[in-house]
């Protein structure tokens, strides 16, 4: 794997700084690698804050501190906009917090540019790899282990069982393939005067109940596309595979749906507060949605359950993983990063702190004995079969990630939305789509 270097006077700081740190003993790559309970090491640990969650995060913090009296832990948090732009610049200017939360999404953007430090070597010799959902996530394509599963999401289809029975329809079933979907969402799509589209007069671009509400990459197209046989990128990650015959199909499935009004297109989710609020509202009878969603319908009093994700025309079935995780400043000490190793250790390997997580609604444990138990399975009344998340795990990918993932998902949901607009054919967007995506990932990696 190539890695993008942080420029060159960084570096030489850096270097500058590890000679310093050697004559005072405390040296990144020296023999000061103890972390005695005589020890005292600070270390900052960065997160991204969110509600009722920061208040645990610190409670968890306090009592780690307490079992661990030789390590304190400073923070460093912001909401999740704020805390990323912050880091890249931290990160560029060496003063990255010790250890920090990542979005599983840009755990392999840290670890291509060189931010973060290789966990092989500690996960392979405290760490159970069988034990915990989604380590495989953080894993690169020479077999490197890049971070620690903090929580995970996982995609599924979510159903609202009141407009399923207003309008005589079966509840979605594990047997259902796209096809099925699609079918069962003209049934429960409704334009402003209540006409299905097998109806005369039904208005497609009026609509005020979708069969199905989708958007983007994780809830949206990329579940589609690799059901069918296609996505985006390679095995190696360096090399689209956007324009293909397989990719195709899945997107004539999405037009089509979306030109019936039987899926919301980019368009309709302009008219809702955020794209995340159609299936909250009622505004939709099914949605593709990872675990965090559960909050948000549980908010709004939806009578509502999950089941997994539909599958292709030839058997294939695709979820969506994100595996939130932390991870290991590159440049810190030795002694600092054994530290936050044990902060890593304490969060993946005690239950009860598991627990504790678990029981806050918004991830899915990362601890299989605990996702399997009656405390997560049975934490709240809906959805009721939670179970499904947990099997979706059978089927389940990355979102290709890579180092410029947010830049090729950019450009690929540019031309995806004027296909789904029908501005442009779908051959010729994912003709340009391919072309575009090829060039960042060319940019980036033969540089």
């Amino acid at each position: 794997m190539k890695k993008k270097l942080l420029p060159a006077f960084l570096s030489f700081v850096f270097i500058l700084s590890l000679l310093l740190a050697g004559c005072s003993g405390d040296s990144p790559t020296g023999n000061d690698t103890e972390n005695s309970d005589s020890e005292q090491v600070t270390i900052n640990l960065g997160y991204y804050s969110g509600g009722k969650s920061d208040e645990k995060m610190q409670e968890l913090i306090n009592r780690f501190m307490e079992q661990h009296p030789n390590i304190k832990i400073t923070t460093q948090s912001s909401p999740y906009g704020q805390f990323f732009q912050k880091l890249d610049t931290q990160i560029a200017a060496d003063e990255a917090p010790d250890v920090w939360l990542s979005d599983g999404v840009l755990v392999m953007k840290y670890a291509e540019r060189g931010a973060i430090k290789d966990l092989t070597e500690w996960i392979n010799r405290d760490l159970n790899k069988e034990d915990y959902y989604g380590l495989d996530s953080n894993q690169d394509t020479d077999g490197k282990y890049w971070g620690v599963p903090q929580g995970i999401q996982i995609g599924a289809l979510y159903y609202n069982k009141e407009l399923f029975d207003k309008a005589g329809v079966e509840y979605p079933s594990e047997d259902w393939t796209w096809e099925d979907l699609k079918e069962a969402a003209a049934k429960l799509t409704l334009d402003a005067s209540d006409k299905k589209p097998n109806e005369d007069g039904f208005n497609s671009e009026n609509i005020k109940q979708f069969g199905l509400t989708f958007f983007s990459i994780t809830e949206g197209w990329f579940s589609v596309l690799k059901s069918y046989g296609g996505g985006i990128l390679d095995e190696s990650l360096n090399n689209s595979v956007i324009n293909s015959e397989e990719n195709k199909q899945a997107f004539e499935w999405m037009v089509d749906g979306m030109s019936k009004g039987i899926i919301t297109d980019p368009a309709d989710l302009n008219s809702f507060q955020s794209p995340m609020a159609v299936f909250p509202s009622g505004s939709a009878a099914m949605r593709i949605g990872i675990y965090a969603r559960v909050l948000a319908a549980n908010e709004a009093g939806l009578n509502y359950d999950v089941t997994v994700l539909p599958k292709g025309p030839d058997g294939e079935r695709f979820s969506p993983v994100i595996t939130n995780s932390w991870v290991i400043n590159n440049s810190t000490s030795d002694k600092k990063a054994e530290a936050a190793w044990e902060w890593v250790k304490f969060w993946a390997t005690e239950d009860e702190v598991q627990k504790e997580w678990a029981a806050l609604g918004e991830a899915v444990p990362v601890k299989k004995s605990v996702a399997q138990s009656d405390t997560f399975l049975n934490s709240t009344d809906k959805p009721e079969n939670k179970q499904a998340f947990l099997e979706s795990f059978d089927f389940a990918g990355s979102l290709d990630t890579n180092a410029v993932w947010s830049e090729w998902v950019a450009k690929f949901n540019e031309h995806a939305r004027r296909a789904f607009l029908e501005e442009q054919p779908i051959e010729e967007a994912l003709e340009n789509a391919d072309k575009d995506v090829q060039k960042i990932l060319t940019d980036f990696y033969n540089e």
